[in-house]
């Protein structure tokens, strides 16, 4: 009895030890969980070079701007559907997926100030792509060479099909890059939210896959919105207003040529996205270039750059932020892409066209008529409509 009420007791003490224990690791765990979160949430300011000073972009969104935009990050979180919240792993994936919106947001707001800023300086928008692309090659290198993601292994057959990808790829942000350059940034994203009319037309020709009604009446207030902006638009410019529409196309044909692509690839030679982003982004910089040297390089000269007299280190930093801020958006929202299901993203970057025209306007101090508030209300409106319409008619564009 004696050795049996001592096994007992030992049996217990190793229980709760073990107790003890588990309790101990799901504390620190917690405890590096919210170090994370903590430190996702809270990145250093970024900084801008007005001047001889240093300015902080951050005060654009304090106060109550902040939480404005922490808000729609959190209602585009909330479009989760059920089964994006049991993938993202219930309470504490949705803090996360919160958290990856907030930086998709902020360093969207970041690149299109950074990007104006330079572009109003320096109007030389294939030299802007090129450096912008070549900044995201040198972080995709990096990423390959230190392990953060598997290096893919291509054939010239993949090569091959992924150039007319990347050509479109690089056009597409050359364009961007001509309107921002050209017209306001709040105009600019207006017309990019003509993307859905694009994307019907395109996946019909393309994918051959035909839209709903609902669908093609959600796209009347999006044309309808766009024309409305664009004729009260103050710093309307057709150069600018083509860019963007050209853009459009481009990247929605990028977009579904991808799909595609992805689609119809073996397991042998199957590609994630976001090393298909990747090589798209390395091929798109090597096509950049010759195409800058033709169109700006012999005007892009040192020369050239004295003769402005502008600060050279202020602009090298507002052009090295703008890349940065470049890649890292694009980067992140193929992580939330790969999360969530391509209706709830379509909502996410429905809103984050809304907070980024809202910033845009406050920091540029853009003139904004009712009329043209109005159309770009409408235009913003029927995206969200054509993206909830896409949710309740998954099998429709």
């Amino acid at each position: 009895m004696q050795r049996a009420a001592a096994s007992l007791s030992s049996s217990r003490a190793a229980a709760w030890a073990a107790a003890a224990s588990s309790r101990h690791a799901a504390g620190a765990s917690c405890s590096a969980a919210a170090g994370r979160r903590e430190n996702t949430m809270a990145p250093p300011p970024l900084r801008i070079l007005r001047g001889q000073q240093l300015l902080p972009l951050l005060p654009l969104l304090s106060g109550n701007r902040a939480r404005r935009a922490v808000t729609a990050s959190a209602a585009a979180a909330a479009e989760l559907p059920a089964g994006d919240d049991a993938a993202a792993g219930g309470i504490a994936g949705a803090v996360e997926l919160g958290a990856m919106i907030v930086a998709w947001y902020l360093l969207n707001i970041y690149f299109n100030i950074y990007n104006k800023l330079v572009l109003q300086a320096l109007p030389f928008p294939y030299t802007m792509t090129a450096f912008q692309l070549g900044f995201g090659s040198l972080v995709i290198f990096f990423m390959w060479a230190a392990r953060l993601h598997p290096a893919p292994k291509l054939s010239a057959a993949q090569l091959a099909r992924i150039a007319p990808l990347a050509a479109g790829h690089m056009l597409g942000t050359v364009f961007t890059n001509m309107s921002l350059g050209k017209v306001a940034v709040s105009f600019t994203h207006t017309v990019k939210a003509s993307e859905p009319f694009f994307t019907v037309l395109l996946s019909a020709f393309f994918l051959g896959e035909t839209p709903s009604l609902l669908v093609l009446g959600s796209l009347v207030p999006i044309v309808g919105g766009v024309a409305l902006a664009s004729l009260t638009e103050v710093s309307f410019n057709w150069v600018g207003f083509w860019s963007a529409m050209a853009s459009n196309l481009l990247n929605q044909t990028r977009n579904v040529l991808s799909k595609r692509l992805l689609g119809g690839q073996q397991e042998e030679e199957s590609m994630d996205d976001i090393n298909l982003f990747s090589v798209i982004t390395v091929l798109s910089f090597l096509m950049s270039c010759p195409l800058m040297l033709l169109a700006e390089g012999v005007k892009f000269s040192p020369a050239y750059l004295q003769s402005t007299g502008l600060n050279l280190p202020e602009l090298c930093v507002r052009a090295a932020l703008a890349g940065l801020c470049f890649h890292g958006y694009q980067k992140i929202s193929y992580m939330i892409l790969a999360r969530v299901s391509p209706v709830t993203h379509s909502v996410a970057n429905c809103v984050k066209r809304v907070v980024v025209i809202v910033s845009s306007v406050l920091f540029f101090r853009t003139p904004i008529s009712a009329v043209n508030a109005l159309g770009t209300g409408a235009a913003l409106g029927g995206v969200y409509l054509y993206s909830r319409l896409k949710k309740s008619k998954p099998k429709s564009i």
